[in-house]
């Protein structure tokens, strides 16, 4: 079973590249994250041309995801029980949330494809609500593991939790308060604080664990998703470790290979995430 996660970064301007990625790594599960496109809007008829189902969740603005399966495509949630939301104008939480989660089971996982609100600053309305976000949404799939699901939440996780998981060789550094690059201030939020209810730990979410991706691909048994600096698409190291994949540890024990498809930043007009793909016995 080979599952795999991607920010496309708008689903419509990525399309071709999207279903030439499909075609040629024929991955059996796909997440999706900034699909920028309304639910119905969705090019599903395109992907199902691969033999894809689709479950997608979206309102048409800068969210949006979207779950792909060529192994059954059940049990679909758009979004999850508690989720937050934030209303712009006033600067709050809501209890009206955006398109940031889908859910689906397929070929036996619980998938799903996540695309975390970015939290700005410590001091910011953005971060609160990014806490509250990650509180509901450890909290859902807690439940789901308790239910015996075998869970993987994936997707573009907005936080970069060590060090190593921003720039290459531990020349950028990202751990807040010490000063970050100029090119991250806008991209990555500090770590989440110890108490925030959702967990980056080894022992991922609930009790499921970080699968070993590496950008080298390599089992290390460390979490290492990958986006790689747009303005520098050549400069591998020197991107961002966002984009996260995690499992209930059964699920993490069935990992034959995993690695960080640097080969979709190539080439013209690629989306600024690169995908993460995971083969399963």
């Amino acid at each position: 079973m080979r599952l795999a996660t991607w920010n496309v970064n708008s689903v419509k301007a990525r399309l071709p590249r999207l279903l030439d990625w499909l075609a040629d790594k024929e991955p059996d599960i796909v997440c999706l994250q900034e699909t920028k496109c309304p639910a119905d809007g969705f090019p599903a008829r395109e992907v199902a041309a691969l033999g894809y189902a689709t479950a997608a969740h979206g309102d048409g603005r800068w969210n949006g995801v979207a779950v792909l399966s060529r192994i059954g495509l059940e049990d679909v949630s758009p979004g999850f029980p508690g989720e937050p939301g934030f209303d712009s104008a006033k600067g709050t939480v809501t209890v009206t949330p955006e398109p940031r989660a889908v859910g689906a089971t397929c070929g036996g996982l619980r998938v799903w494809s996540i695309y975390a609100p970015n939290g700005r600053t410590l001091d910011s309305p953005h971060y609160t609500y990014k806490l509250a976000w990650f509180a509901a949404f450890g909290e859902a799939v807690r439940a789901e593991l308790r239910a015996g699901r075998a869970v993987v939440a994936c997707g573009d996780f907005n936080v970069a939790p060590t060090d190593a998981d921003v720039g290459g060789s531990g020349r950028i550094r990202q751990v807040h308060p010490r000063p970050r690059p100029r090119m991250f201030h806008k991209n990555v939020t500090p770590p989440l604080p110890e108490g925030s209810g959702f967990s980056l730990s080894p022992a991922g979410v609930g009790d499921g664990q970080a699968l070993p991706v590496s950008n080298k691909e390599t089992i290390t048994g460390k979490r290492f998703p990958c986006r790689v600096n747009a303005a520098i698409p050549s400069l591998d190291l020197m991107g961002m470790r966002i984009d996260l994949v995690y499992a209930a540890a059964g699920v993490a024990d069935r990992v034959r290979s995993a690695y960080v498809d640097r080969e979709a930043r190539k080439g013209k007009g690629p989306s600024d995430h690169a995908p993460v793909v995971v083969d399963l016995d």
